[in-house]
């Protein structure tokens, strides 16, 4: 009988496992928070791991299934998130979070050797982070760690391994399989990274004492994981070329399986490596965000049992809260269009819905025009998907049906991630 595989994703709000069997169906999910609400510390992750796991372990024989049947494990954290330890894996800096910026002078290093464009360039960028951290470290680092990276090493007692997809962000290319040969005259420490794998990949059996201690079999295998993002896609979708997934939170996301590798940083687009194939993705500044500066989520809903999703409407709106977009046009200076604003609120609703859509559309037609496929099957997740006339309007836009995703938890898509390793 195949085993169990173990999902455990590192979110901005907390830890989530999930537990799936062979065919992906989930058996179990535990959560924790981070203690003391320091989802900045590595030492925080691995506590808060350490009880999720703990909780998941308890949660698994309370409904009649056995821990010792897992067999694979994975980590999902939030990309570009890096800490360096020690040999024996301890922090010997800060850990800066996927957010953080304003790094201008280590983006100038960067900017005098990286291609223009290049995933790395930019006062936000991971590989700046890692220059800033290299600067604090005083040179007791043996290890630089993505988030997820160093729950797999605290998993396995040992670090230097990351996956194609934490990995990409701080310059690592998944095609070539290497890190740029400009890295060291840049001033990038080589010996600090990490051997990169395929997401999913065997790297090692768990330790043996951390075994004992969650209560999970010795010959667990811990394998390269992937990021947040990555991980909340394949929750949500199939692993076949030209699935594809809208989610609508506050941005507008969109993420589609492809054969062919898209990159275009000019427009916003990036390509991660997963499976057999690459997964192109983009996101838009436009999407729930706009829609709650003029509405509550009671006035939305009321206000959409009076548009009819399959008239067009005459307003040419572009939503944005402030100046700027990302994808499909990626201009920091990009103007948001919302008016003129009807008297009518059902109206303007009406427009803004529809300009939302035409985004999305204008996102999906970018990525066929680059060479990728058409979404088949399109998925939609987020608080938008929950509008069943905002997913009417959108599917008339789109000129496809939409469905709505049943998961896009990521330790789900983790755990399924790291099951389909024979």
């Amino acid at each position: 009988m195949k085993g169990l595989s173990l999902g455990i994703d590192l979110g901005t709000s907390g830890i989530r496992t999930a537990v799936v069997d062979g065919t992906g169906a989930v058996l179990s999910m535990a959560r924790a928070d981070y203690p003391g609400r320091a989802s900045a510390d590595p030492d925080a992750w691995w506590a808060g791991v350490s009880e999720c796991i703990a909780r998941q372990i308890e949660a698994m024989r309370a409904h009649g299934f056995d821990p010792a049947r897992i067999a694979r494990i994975g980590v999902d954290g939030t990309s570009g998130t890096l800490v360096l330890t020690d040999a024996r894996l301890r922090p010997v800096t800060r850990a800066l979070m996927y957010n953080d910026g304003g790094f201008t002078d280590e983006a100038a290093q960067i900017a005098s050797h990286a291609p223009d464009p290049h995933i790395t360039r930019g006062p936000s960028s991971a590989l700046a982070r890692l220059l800033r951290l290299q600067s604090e470290a005083d040179g007791a680092a043996a290890h630089a760690l993505h988030q997820a990276d160093f729950i797999a090493a605290k998993l396995m007692r040992r670090g230097g391994l990351s996956d194609h997809n934490n990995a990409l962000k701080t310059g690592y290319d998944p095609e070539t399989e290497a890190w740029p040969s400009w890295f060291g005259t840049a001033g990038v420490q080589t010996e600090l990274l990490p051997q990169v794998r395929p997401a999913g990949a065997a790297l090692s059996p768990i330790d043996a004492e951390i075994a004992a201690e969650f209560g999970v079999p010795q010959t667990a295998m811990i394998h390269a994981g992937t990021t947040d993002s990555i991980a909340a896609f394949l929750a949500a979708a199939p692993l076949e070329i030209g699935a594809a997934v809208t989610s609508l939170g506050t941005t507008l996301a969109v993420k589609i399986l492809s054969q062919t590798r898209i990159d275009a940083p000019e427009i916003g687009l990036y390509a991660h490596r997963i499976g057999g194939g690459w997964l192109v993705g983009g996101a838009s500044n436009s999407g729930g965000g706009v829609l709650a500066q003029f509405f509550s989520p009671a006035a939305m809903s009321s206000l959409s049992a009076k548009i009819d999703p399959d008239m067009e409407s005459p307003l040419d709106y572009y939503p944005l809260a402030k100046p700027g977009e990302r994808f499909p046009i990626n201009d920091p200076a990009y103007p948001p269009r919302l008016t003129p604003r009807p008297s009518d609120d059902a109206a303007f609703l009406h427009g803004l819905f529809e300009g939302i859509a035409r985004i999305e559309a204008q996102c999906y037609a970018a990525i066929e025009a680059a060479g990728g496929p058409r979404p088949k099957p399109l998925l939609t997740a987020g608080g938008g998907a929950q509008n069943p006339v905002f997913t009417a309007l959108r599917e008339r836009v789109l000129g496809r049906t939409i469905t709505k995703a049943v998961s896009t938890e990521a330790a789900i898509g983790t755990a399924k991630l790291v099951a389909q390793v024979p």
